[in-house]
């Protein structure tokens, strides 16, 4: 296949590149700045423009693109960020999908479509929540609508917390955990879905080839765990404690006033990957800990 893909610098467009490159696929890597390798090519979301020779013959793109959602306040300016770093890109690439007639895209989302779902369980039909996320997600998905109304087969992947022992949010709790300064969020009982960034690429490269697949889907575990399950569970895999909480108030001082997003619970399950054959690597967080910290 040849994939072009955009946000191939990130913790899983650097994996997912890889990947696709090991398999011996062609991979046409979208960036910002001038291209530096050959199997780079510049673009201009603010302007618009995708040269039309880069999607011309492709078989599928993968766009990854979005400023982090952790580790910086929730100032209006960063808000405007998210949703821009997020939407634009998504909307260029999906008129050129469109345009350049791309059989798929694969696009990313995240879980945080579906707002504070409290304890119900939450599949591809359940409908947006609100709140911030829940809005930018919602953007973010609808600015694919122009390859979807031109008949591309569009994934929109809804993924939940990648684990991975190279950055995203291991890299923030692993220095605090071996501080003895890790702690539940809250009381806790919110859900975390999560997935380990091998399944994570594994299961992009499925949504390219498997037909079956349009729409959202679920990219976490099909075994969700609370907050406090996760905490202890990480704790026990770094061998140390994990005593100490922080509270709602304090996530709000920390972040903004929409930093109380962070204590949402959203219990996640992956039926469409499961419903379409997907076998995951390691399904259970225990597992899914050990092998991303030794990634």
């Amino acid at each position: 296949m040849r994939v072009v893909v955009a946000g191939s610098s990130g913790l899983v467009g650097s994996a997912l590149v890889d990947a696709l490159n090991s398999a011996g696929h062609e991979v046409t890597r979208l960036v910002r700045r001038p291209a530096r390798a050959p199997d780079e090519r510049t673009w201009d979301p603010p302007a618009g423009r995708v040269d039309g020779d880069v999607l011309s013959g492709a078989d599928a793109v993968v766009n990854l693109c979005g400023a982090p959602i952790a580790g910086r306040r929730w100032s209006h300016a960063r808000k405007q960020v998210l949703l821009n770093s997020r939407v634009e890109p998504t909307e260029v690439l999906a008129a050129s999908v469109a345009e350049h007639g791309v059989p798929v895209l694969v696009n990313a989302s995240a879980v945080g479509y579906y707002g504070d779902g409290g304890d119900r369980v939450l599949d591809e039909s359940a409908e947006a929540g609100l709140g911030f996320l829940a809005g930018l997600c919602t953007d973010w998905e609808d600015a694919t609508r122009r390859a979807t109304e031109a008949g591309t087969r569009v994934v929109r992947l809804r993924t939940g917390h990648v684990l991975s022992g190279r950055g995203g949010l291991l890299g923030l709790l692993r220095p605090l955990f071996w501080l003895a300064l890790g702690g539940r969020l809250g009381d806790g009982r919110q859900y975390m879905p999560w997935i380990t960034l091998a399944d994570h690429v594994a299961a992009i490269r499925f949504a390219l080839t498997e037909d079956g697949l349009a729409g959202p889907v679920n990219s976490c575990s099909p075994h969700p765990v609370t907050n406090l399950e996760f905490t202890r569970a990480l704790g026990r895999a770094l061998g140390r404690p994990a005593p100490w909480f922080v509270p709602g108030p304090a996530l709000r001082l920390a972040i903004g006033e929409d930093g109380g997003e962070i204590l949402y619970s959203q219990r996640t399950v992956p039926k469409a990957l499961t419903d379409n054959g997907f076998v995951f690597g390691n399904p259970r967080l225990e597992d899914g800990l050990r092998a991303a910290l030794r990634g």
